[in-house]
């Protein structure tokens, strides 16, 4: 035997290839389908809350002495990104929430890249991928 491929590769490979095969069959239109792409429009349907709702649900609504919403919201950041950065959505999600809650970009930044001392480089690296898309788009719709 001389293919020295990973029998786990060599599952998934001819798996993929049948549901795209069978997805095709379905629905032609199916067969380029991608779920992330899928959810990134998925979750602009979400909106963004407003700086005030934000303060009054997440900030010093409850106490005045507590974290403002753009404190929690950059250590839930961090936790995202602490989890692996597995959940792209949320991620984008959160950045978008915290910029309008008047984070920076450069403290955004600093929040992921905090984490890689304790989730590591892959995972700050996801997490920054995703805030990048979020930042871009917010320049895009800027300009």
């Amino acid at each position: 035997m001389s293919d020295h491929t990973n029998p786990f590769e060599q599952m998934l490979a001819q798996m993929t290839a049948q549901a795209q095969t069978m997805a095709k069959a379905m629905n032609p239109a199916l067969e380029n389908f991608s779920p992330q792409e899928a959810f990134k429009g998925f979750e602009q349907l979400w909106p963004t809350m407003p700086k005030e709702l934000m303060e009054m649900t997440f900030g010093k609504g409850i106490s005045d002495q507590g974290l403002d919403a753009k404190t929690r919201l950059l250590l839930t950041l961090a936790g995202l990104t602490m989890q692996g950065a597995q959940n792209e959505t949320g991620i984008r999600m959160t950045v978008r929430h915290a910029l309008e809650a008047g984070a920076t970009e450069d403290e955004i930044a600093e929040s992921i890249a905090q984490m890689s001392m304790f989730a590591g480089i892959p995972a700050m690296t996801k997490a920054m991928e995703c805030a990048r898309e979020v930042m871009a788009d917010k320049e895009d719709k800027e300009t």
